[in-house]
């Protein structure tokens, strides 16, 4: 998909201004369950700059990986270069995931809610689909028991509205304190998601669990921000402008770890 007139006349996209604001995020995490698709390349990218200590999770039963160049999928056998280990998804999820030695998740999403309850399910009513997804995968397990949650997803009317069709993977749920009680109850490890980086901006959370924009990329403004999302935003009283791509930031998604544009074009 295009950025659009725009990005031609930028020295950036806004898909690379999201990649690295994703990558960014990362800075001081340890270890990192890393979901598919836009969410490879940011952590691949962090682990190139901002935390080049970051031990990198894979879903097909791959921890501590340092991948030689960008993974095409969580199977890539690239995946288990320099890893710490690898070993079966079941004692991936259960002795690691399960276990809590997983910092951050980092998960992408087709819908998404104000609290950060996330669909990658079905798009319409569950029993006649408009549009059938690949489904949680491993992302349900990994919002409930990693430490911290991340995404990273383009941002339309579409992606972020008032209701999800179906929640695939638990946010907030229904705000701060009832996420709470369940995840208490249910002996979840995980507190929910922290951050969701879009093509626009970067959104945390608030003391009610839901999402405050606190930054705008380059470019975007709040009346773009108004116009892709299915709610009235929360907006902190002092937005702050995202630091553009540096030219090194530039250089690694564009002629290491993305040159030919799958991500960014």
């Amino acid at each position: 998909m295009s950025d659009g007139p725009a990005a031609r006349t930028s020295p950036f996209s806004k898909s690379e201004m999201m990649i690295v604001a994703a990558a960014r995020e990362l800075a001081g995490q340890r270890v990192c369950f890393v979901g598919v698709g836009l969410p490879n390349i940011a952590v691949n990218l962090a682990q190139r700059t901002v935390a080049p200590s970051l031990e990198l999770v894979y879903e097909a039963g791959v921890f501590g990986a340092r991948p030689a160049r960008l993974p095409l999928s969580i199977g890539d056998p690239t995946i288990v270069t320099g890893a710490t280990a690898v070993v079966s998804m079941y004692e991936l999820f259960s002795f690691y995931l399960q276990g809590g030695l997983v910092d951050v998740g980092f998960l992408g999403a087709a819908q998404i809610d104000r609290f950060g309850n996330i669909n990658t399910s079905v798009i319409g009513p569950y029993a006649e689909p408009k549009t059938r997804l690949p489904g949680s995968g491993g992302a349900c397990e990994i919002a409930i028991n990693a430490r911290q949650v991340f995404v990273i997803m383009r941002q339309s009317a579409r992606s972020f509205v008032d209701r999800i069709d179906f929640r695939t993977s638990p946010g907030n749920l229904g705000g701060a304190e009832q996420s709470e009680r369940i995840r208490r109850e249910g002996g979840w490890l995980g507190r929910g998601p922290s951050v969701v980086v879009t093509d626009l901006g970067i959104w945390h959370f608030d003391d009610d669990g839901e999402m405050r924009l606190d930054s705008l990329h380059p470019g975007a403004t709040l009346e773009e921000i108004r116009t892709t999302i299915g709610w009235e935003p929360r907006i902190a009283a002092d937005v702050e402008i995202t630091a553009a791509p540096t030219s090194e930031e530039l250089r690694l998604i564009r002629e290491e770890l993305d040159p030919g544009g799958a991500y960014t074009s």
